[in-house]
């Protein structure tokens, strides 16, 4: 089977598209670009789908490097047939290559393998026969050397009989089935443990078809049962599993019969169960890790394309009691211009000062927005600073802090701010976060952002390796102001990286500002290549070439030219004329393909217009301070944190985030929470369940 052949088997991309898809993956094209610029090779399939064609071509090369280890093993045993060489090289599915090669495998010192060599696999075929016969007396001749009795020849045969059982492929594959649709997963807690697993309690003694329970439930009991809280088991019928066993080889009830019987319970409990069984929890385990990885991914996603607020000069805060607020000063491109610390709250409660010195901080800097972290002493700090009077209109806002922390303790900022402490760095994002989003969480660890579901129980690299691509993504669906992009946002669009990144960066100290994306290619070691993948990403304000601050490729812009010829106009003039543009047709131009006219024509319309939309104030329910405000019933406006399998939580302006279950997501089944709510949403919430002793909020999706 060919690599395209595997693919279209396996995905629901149009077999004419992936030849083109893997060719321009192997010569080096990025997904972004591949999704952006070449939609005529790819049918106008969108990063999803191209994704998907990557993997499973990555998939299809390990299979390929697996089948060659296993032939080469087989081959070096000198018990490679031609027979079993094409049954391997037919062999697609990565189980049953394992299965193949399981009989082959060297295996340590075994109850087998030391019966083999004691002699006893004769013996051991004789019994498997099940002719007839009294297998003492067939045992007698093996009586010899390390094996005292007839009783002691017996047993060996019998391993090596379950040996041969635990490695029958249709077997192996029957009884899969049967773990994968039927087996119950047990959890119970480990005895004298249950104190230290009061948070697992719902899982003491708990018991579901593995197949029906969700992965936010099993990457839980998971996590229990790797601190050594839970012990867990996933199993079919114990009796109906042996009995596919026993119809397999034990053809009758006689002496020779009952010890193949017994050879095969000894193998379905000693080497078939335990084998299938961690199976079926690895498959479990990963499917659940899939999942949690698709909500953190989707999350993040909405989380980097929030709505940015803009070049404004904003005052951030990072609230605090006892050590009070952080409070600093930043222009409108993000550049710190002081630093100061308030106590408005107790113990100090030093109000009238703090209030002072935030009035005295506007004026001076002409702060136009104020930004609070909406962490500790968030709300309170909002109250303090809504009472303040000031002499001109100052929108305030609650800026989610997540990851605030990890960035002012990072190499990246201690790289920006080398003079400055964690808590001025702090302050600093919460600030720039509000002004742009998506350029202040590129230089935050994605895991840290803290929009995710047991994101520290899936597979780290799986998930680093997903995060990373949503990052990129989400720059390259933006696009980025080569001018004043720090490298860690750089880094993300297509083609460039954090080395070809800083020498862009480097290349703007020495030369000054960019007029051109064609200033570029004198970037040092920024070939054709990296030039062809990041320049329609990259962005040039008032540049020498209007189209340079648009998501036209430098590739197109000969073809902008002659349309703007043919349409009697420059092409400045031709920029967002949208009449002239609405009116023209692909006909007319049968140089380019279909999908790249449509593309130039839309973008034209509205060159460079950020898709993220702008930011919104959201004010929170004054009445309600603390759960203890709360009653049931109450309606309120609140805005969503995070979005999970099982639901969305909502900040509706206290400490404690309440829950909206699925289940009160909507007036029909919604299976993924994510189709109908999401990160960062503006929503009106009603209270409908309250325990204010585990502070714990249900809420209602109005």
């Amino acid at each position: 089977m060919q690599k395209s052949e595997y693919i279209a088997l396996h995905s629901r991309a149009n077999s004419k598209y992936i030849e083109n898809i893997i060719a321009l993956l192997d010569d080096g094209a990025t997904i972004p670009f591949i999704a952006r610029y070449r939609k005529e090779r790819t049918g106008g399939m969108d990063e999803v789908g191209i994704t998907e064609v990557r993997d499973l071509g990555v998939e299809y090369d390990a299979i390929i490097s697996r089948q060659k280890t296993i032939l080469e093993q087989i081959a070096d045993q000198g018990l490679l047939t031609e027979e079993l060489k094409g049954t391997i090289l037919s062999t697609f599915d990565k189980t049953k290559l394992e299965d193949l090669y399981l009989p082959f495998k060297r295996k340590r010192q075994t109850k087998a393998e030391k019966a083999r060599k004691a002699g006893l696999e004769p013996l051991a075929k004789m019994i498997m026969s099940q002719r007839g016969g009294d297998p003492e007396v067939m045992a007698q001749r093996y009586v010899k050397g390390e094996i005292l009795s007839e009783e002691e020849a017996i047993e060996g045969a019998t391993h090596i009989i379950a040996e041969w059982v635990n490695e029958t492929v249709p077997l192996r594959e029957r009884l899969r089935e049967q773990f994968v649709k039927h087996a119950t997963l047990e959890a119970k807690v480990i005895k004298g443990k249950e104190k230290e697993a009061e948070v697992y309690k719902n899982y003491f003694d708990h018991s579901e078809r593995l197949s029906n329970c969700p992965s936010h439930r099993f990457l839980a009991i998971h996590r229990a049962a790797n601190e050594g809280l839970l012990s867990i088991k996933a199993r079919p019928d114990e009796e109906r599993a042996l009995q596919q066993v026993e119809r397999f080889f034990v053809k009758g009830n006689d002496e020779l019969g009952k010890l193949v019987q017994k050879a095969c319970k000894d193998a379905y409990s000693r080497l078939l169960r335990p084998s299938l069984e961690n199976e079926v929890l690895h498959q479990a385990k990963e499917k659940a890790d899939d999942e949690a990885i698709k909500v953190f991914a989707k999350n993040l996603r909405h989380l980097l394309l929030a709505p940015p607020l803009g070049n404004k000069r904003i005052l951030a805060l990072d609230p605090g009691f006892r050590t009070g607020c952080k409070v600093v000063c930043l222009d409108e491109f993000g550049n710190l211009l002081t630093n100061e610390t308030i106590f408005p709250h107790p113990p100090q409660k030093e109000t009238a000062k703090a209030a002072s010195k935030i009035s005295q901080l506007v004026q001076a800097y002409k702060i136009e927005v104020i930004a609070i972290g909406d962490g500790t002493a968030g709300r309170e700090t909002e109250q303090f600073i809504k009472h303040i009077r000031f002499d001109r209109d100052i929108e305030v806002f609650v800026v989610r802090e997540d990851g605030a922390s990890i960035y002012s303790a990072s190499s990246v900022a201690r790289k920006e701010f080398p003079n400055y402490d964690v808590t001025v760095r702090g302050a600093v994002s919460i600030g720039r976060r509000l002004m742009d989003p998506l350029s202040e969480l590129v230089k935050i660890d994605p895991k840290s952002i803290g929009v995710g579901q047991y994101q520290h129980e899936v597979d780290q690299s799986k998930l680093k390796h997903r995060l990373d691509e949503v990052v990129g993504s989400s720059v390259n669906s933006v696009g980025v102001d080569l001018n004043t992009a720090s490298p860690y946002l750089l880094s993300y669009v297509s083609g460039l990286g954090i080395s070809l990144a800083e020498n862009v960066v480097n290349f703007r100290k020495e030369k000054g500002k960019f007029t051109s994306r064609e200033q570029l290619k004198e970037v040092p070691r920024l070939g054709a290549k990296a030039f062809e993948q990041c320049a329609g990403f990259l962005r040039v304000k008032e540049g020498k070439q209007p189209l340079d601050n648009s998501a036209v490729h430098p590739e197109s812009y000969k073809l902008v030219e002659q349309i703007a010829k043919k349409s009697g106009y420059s092409v400045a003039d031709l920029i967002g004329n949208k009449t002239v543009l609405t009116s023209l047709n692909h006909s007319d131009f049968n140089n380019v393909d279909a999908f790249t006219f449509r593309d130039i024509i839309e973008e034209l319309k509205k060159p460079g217009l950020d898709p993220r939309g702008k930011a919104d104030i959201l004010e929170f329910d004054h009445r309600v301070k603390g759960i203890e405000d709360l009653v049931e019933g109450m309606t309120l406006k609140g805005i969503v944190t995070n979005v999970t399998n099982f639901g969305a939580f909502v900040n509706i302006g206290i400490k404690e985030n309440g829950l909206i279950h699925k289940s009160q997501l909507a007036d029909f089944y919604v299976e993924d929470p994510t189709e109908v709510i999401q990160l960062h949403e503006h929503v009106e919430v009603q209270v409908v369940t309250l325990d204010k002793e585990r502070k714990r909020i249900g809420l209602k999706k109005v």
